[in-house]
């Protein structure tokens, strides 16, 4: 059970894109998930590419307090991009004052005043602490958990041990050194 989710105002509006293979759509469940331990209501939307592996994939998430209007982010407080192609089509939907984290090894820093933008190397972070680059989606996640302190890293490890416990150890690794990236 989650023990308490921080959300700044009513909703946590975040949009996640990269390709498909990336896992973003696991972590934009894993967002979901912990959102709904924490009692919040949780809204997810995941959009597939035609190709899946390879194309394009992105997802949407709402975590509220109260009960969303609708899955579709069309403002998002938070954008996570993995990809460069990501970065260029979602940029225009993160709102003024939001959170931008991009995967700096795969993606360029776009000349944004109004926005918090973050970049970090999310791919060679993967492969270097986790021995994997199909981590980076952890890593991400961890820098998002260490810039935003909605939920813990020991929340969100026990509900990969419950749906990915092969990739446990891995993903663990991954969301250490996502939040150092941050710190």
């Amino acid at each position: 059970m989650v023990k308490s989710a921080k959300i700044l105002g009513q909703d946590e509006k975040i949009i996640a894109a990269g390709s498909g293979g990336q896992g973003i759509m696991l972590l934009g469940k894993l967002l979901a998930e912990a959102g709904m331990r924490a009692g919040l209501r949780v809204t997810w939307l995941p959009s597939y590419g035609a190709e899946v592996r390879g194309g394009t994939a992105n997802c949407m998430v709402v975590i509220s307090k109260s009960k969303p209007g609708s899955p579709y982010v069309e403002k998002a407080d938070t954008l996570i991009v993995m990809n460069q192609p990501s970065l260029g089509r979602f940029l225009p939907r993160l709102k003024q004052g939001g959170l931008l984290l991009y995967n700096s090894s795969l993606a360029k820093a776009p000349v944004q005043t109004a926005i918090d933008v973050r970049g970090y190397p999310f791919t060679e972070t993967a492969a270097a602490a986790a021995g994997s680059l199909k981590a980076a989606n952890m890593v991400a996640l961890g820098a998002y958990i260490a810039v935003k302190k909605m939920f813990s890293v020991e929340e969100i490890l026990e509900i990969i041990k419950e749906q990915k416990r092969d990739l446990l150890e891995m993903n663990r690794k991954a969301l250490l050194a996502g939040i150092a990236l941050v710190r």
